[in-house]
């Protein structure tokens, strides 16, 4: 069991460390990882053959925690209330650095792909209950918010607490938008069935260690 519980550990050392990395520069080598985390290469592949490996991993934690935050707001009575917690959930962990930052750089498993579809279903099903409930206008779409969590994501300052500031300034400036006493029209469509999930494809072809650089 100690041993289980070191293992663990470091995994989670180097996580974190490919989190800041990639998140910095997806182009990084698996050997900043590596210097970041204070082990040896060798260490690191032992866990994770590629750098495209590593990538798949953060880039499906981050969307698991995106379900999670969905499914729990689903547990919330109040359909407002409900949309506007997982938002917030959503942009304090900081999910979508992981999960559109680095979506492309990897090719999707059968697993990712169904996550995907199941976390699409289940925002769709907060959407239609803020809006069952009088609260959400009625030309907001789920991929509106998609695009909500992409711009707040791509606020970044070098002192994390300013970002989480101002990341939560402007969705609550969004919120405010999206509620039915706003009554002016939003320009142009909202995102298009398939226009998001292109990242998805799992079209790139599988990289080897020569391909970690």
């Amino acid at each position: 069991m100690g041993r289980e519980r070191e293992a663990e550990r470091n995994d989670g050392i180097i996580l974190a460390a490919a989190r800041d990395v990639f998140i910095a520069d997806p182009k990084a080598p698996i050997a900043a990882v590596a210097e970041r985390a204070g082990v040896g290469i060798s260490a690191l592949y032992r866990r994770y053959q590629s750098k495209e490996g590593l990538l798949r991993r953060l880039c499906h934690d981050g969307l698991r925690r995106f379900i999670a935050e969905a499914e729990a707001a689903g547990e919330i009575g109040d359909g407002w209330v409900a949309l506007e917690t997982f938002l917030r959930n959503v942009v304090d962990a900081d999910v979508h650095s992981l999960t559109v930052h680095l979506a492309g750089t990897f090719t999707s498993t059968p697993e990712m792909i169904a996550d995907a579809v199941r976390s699409g279903t289940l925002v769709a099903g907060l959407v239609e209950r803020a809006r069952a409930g009088g609260q959400l206008r009625a030309d907001a779409e789920a991929s509106d918010l998609a695009l909500v969590l992409e711009g707040c994501a791509a606020i970044r300052l070098p002192d994390p607490e300013r970002t989480q500031e101002l990341r939560r300034r402007y969705l609550a400036l969004t919120l405010d938008g999206l509620r039915t006493t706003n009554r002016g029209e939003l320009p142009g469509p909202a995102a298009k069935p398939g226009e998001l999930n292109w990242r998805w494809a799992g079209s790139r072809q599988p990289a080897g260690r020569d391909g970690d650089a």
